[in-house]
């Protein structure tokens, strides 16, 4: 099965298994990693937002404008950010490591 990597803010490494199909935002969630995910993974916020390790990025297919525009509200913006709903596990993925950001920006609390 493969695996992937969450570093957490305070840099503390968690490798957990990573089913196929799943999205990181629902791998963290079955691990009780802490990535908020307010809209449920309906790419109507960016508080599932990760940073990719740079020797990952690339691996991805490209993030849609949708992704793009709700990235634009994310807290801590970089460039291999992305959301961790719409990151797709595959076999390709295996090893992937992404960082949890410091804090997220929910703009769907009222």
């Amino acid at each position: 099965m493969p695996k992937m990597t969450f570093i957490h803010p305070d840099g503390t490494r968690r490798e957990v298994e990573a089913p196929e199909g799943l999205s990181v935002l629902e791998v963290a969630h079955r691990n009780s990693i802490n990535l908020e995910g307010a809209c449920e993974g309906s790419l109507a916020c960016s508080t599932c937002h990760v940073v990719v390790a740079p020797e990952w990025y690339e691996k991805l297919k490209d993030a849609s404008e949708d992704e793009e525009d709700m990235l634009d509200l994310a807290f801590g913006l970089t460039g291999t950010s992305r959301l961790g709903c719409q990151i797709i596990m595959t076999k390709e993925l295996d090893g992937l490591v992404v960082t949890l950001p410091a804090a997220t920006r929910n703009m769907m609390v009222k």
